[in-house]
């Protein structure tokens, strides 16, 4: 466990149940505070189809929803800061008004077929795409992102950008994890599915 994740998620109640259940404390965490992303979750982060978006509502239920696109979609800006277009989807905006309210965020990032698992916790902000396309940004976003960022409000269906300020990560445990492989990766294992009905 990282250090910075565990000043997050380990509450006085999560270390309670730690000291209950196992009889340690395990809040020090291992490692540097500073949620810096290095290499190892800049490549992963890149290379994954897939992700899981928690957001919390103004009464405190959470809220998980799935995002996706090509390997890629995910973008690191910089040791601190990823982003990812929003597209149209089922015209709930459950995400979205949760994040207007509460701007923390979870992602959850997954490689079954290598049963590698990256979490991540942050502050989310809410860009509109036909805005940041424009080359408006908020002052307080950093010009060096505007090209990224407009490359992802130019994506097909993009209607909004999300920015993920970063405050946490972790590795989890890999245990559980069934592994499963996407059609390409099968592909690249010369394996071919039967043709779809």
């Amino acid at each position: 466990m990282s250090r910075h994740f565990a000043d997050i998620a380990y509450t006085p109640s999560v270390r309670a149940e730690q000291v209950a259940r196992h009889g340690e404390d395990l809040s020090q965490g291992h490692g540097s505070p500073d949620p810096r992303l290095g290499p190892r979750e800049a490549t992963f982060i890149a290379e994954r189809d897939t992700a899981f978006l928690g957001t919390v509502n103004a009464d405190g239920w959470p809220h998980v929803q799935h995002r996706g696109g090509p390997p890629g979609f995910l973008r690191v800006l910089d040791a601190y800061t990823l982003a990812f277009a929003d597209l149209g989807g089922n015209r709930q905006f459950v995400s979205v008004g949760n994040l207007h309210d509460n701007d923390r965020a979870a992602l959850m990032l997954l490689d079954a077929a290598h049963r590698r698992r990256l979490k991540i916790l942050g502050h989310m902000r809410v860009l509109e795409a036909p805005a940041v396309a424009r080359g408006a940004l908020p002052p307080d976003v950093p010009a060096a992102f505007l090209p990224a960022l407009q490359a992802l409000a130019h994506t097909p269906r993009a209607e909004r950008v999300l920015l993920m300020r970063i405050a946490a990560f972790d590795w989890n445990c890999s245990q559980h994890i069934t592994p499963r492989w996407s059609e390409q990766e099968l592909a690249a294992l010369g394996v071919s599915l039967p043709a779809r009905p």
